[in-house]
């Protein structure tokens, strides 16, 4: 195994309950995603596929927590993480996302997930494969510690690569755009 390889620093980018606009504006970082290949390991994204949350140095988490899978998923990403970055408004603030929370769950439920939905073959009726809704859909610092927020709906690719290339060179405060910077 090569030696430096084994020394980068490891980044993990997750996504919870938002729209992958984050994910998209990451995504548009376009031939500066190799640069950041060149300096870090990025070890767990939508467009890597991990089953399992990795230990990581910087994790950015995209979305709000809504349901029981996504507080599972914070609680075990904050504890495999360094650096934890609320990484976008619904992270930041509960953004759109959070507009749920202006209905009893149930109600949204029921609409949302079985007055509506489709029939899916070899599924019962009402969709018991989605998880179970918090009663509150809670931004990222509500639920875990987070150490930088990133805001942004969605922040820019090069307020991303700002912020991350900051993080890399060691920077005690990075570039950070909007009121939370």
């Amino acid at each position: 195994m090569d030696p430096v390889k084994e020394n980068k620093p490891r980044i993990a980018t997750v996504w919870l309950g938002g729209c992958s606009g984050c994910h998209m504006s990451f995504l548009d970082l376009d031939e500066r995603l190799l640069e950041l290949a060149a300096r870090a390991d990025i070890v767990a994204s939508p467009i890597v596929d991990t089953k399992e949350v990795p230990e990581a140095d910087i994790t950015l988490v995209e979305g709000a927590v809504a349901n029981v899978e996504h507080l599972e998923q914070i609680r075990e990403i904050r504890a495999k993480t360094k650096i934890l970055v609320a990484f976008g408004d619904c992270a930041v603030t509960g953004n759109v996302t959070a507009l749920r929370n202006l209905f009893d769950v149930e109600d949204v439920l029921n609409r949302s997930y079985k007055e509506t939905a489709l029939p899916v073959i070899g599924v019962p009726a009402g969709n018991p494969i989605v998880p179970a809704l918090l009663e509150r859909v809670r931004p990222v610092h509500e639920v875990v510690p987070v150490d930088y927020f990133l805001q942004g709906c969605p922040p820019s690719a090069d307020e991303i690569c700002r912020f991350l290339f900051d993080l890399l060179d060691g920077k005690q405060e990075p570039a950070k755009p909007g009121r939370f910077g």
